[in-house]
């Protein structure tokens, strides 16, 4: 018999696909439970509505991108190193999982997406706000707000993501380390 937590991860997943292929309203509970294998009662053992089902994968596709954040770190690098790290990391992460970029579009654009979900500075940002926060103390980046280098930062990785996953751009290592390092450039102290 499949563990209890393996069916919910299955909902979520099965979820977060459909959502992609479907989007919100298109992806009822009941072609959940299909996708996922599971009785639609299962489905409600774990989530009591569909709105529960949307924030808690919210939740949960969050926790995936913190730790990829989390994963390219690596604290006994020296800090520009570091940088480049988490931002090859944090693209190789949207590249592999597309529907995650999908879904929190979507999700950041829906009745969904209320104060209860997510507050305004949740864990991914607080994480990236630090390591910026730590650059400028060091002296490694320009002296300002860093929750504006993290929105630089982030939004050129996802924005990286996007015009690969649409096969708008080829893109191999070489170019990948040149948006890094225009990045880096901008934002460092010479």
């Amino acid at each position: 018999m499949e563990p209890l937590a393996e069916k919910k991860k299955a909902i979520l997943e099965s979820t977060l696909e459909l959502v992609k292929e479907n989007g919100f309203h298109g992806t009822p509970m009941s072609m959940v439970a299909k996708e996922a294998g599971v009785a639609a009662g299962t489905i409600y053992h774990y989530f009591d509505s569909k709105e529960r089902l949307i924030c808690e994968l919210y939740s949960y596709v969050k926790q995936r991108t913190i730790d990829a954040l989390q994963a390219g770190d690596n604290e006994d690098l020296p800090y520009q190193d570091r940088f480049f790290a988490i931002w090859m990391s944090l693209y190789t992460f949207y590249i592999k999982n597309p529907n995650v970029l999908r879904f929190f579009e979507q999700f950041v654009n829906s009745p969904y997406n209320t104060n209860k979900v997510e507050v305004r500075h949740d864990e991914f940002h607080s994480l990236l706000y630090l390591f910026f926060e730590k650059g400028i103390e060091q002296g490694h980046l320009r002296p300002v707000n860093p929750e504006i280098l993290g929105v630089l930062a982030h939004g050129s990785i996802i924005t990286t993501a996007k015009v690969y996953g649409r096969g708008k751009i080829q893109m191999g290592d070489v170019e990948l380390k040149q948006i890094a390092r225009i990045l880096w450039d901008g934002m460092s102290v010479r």
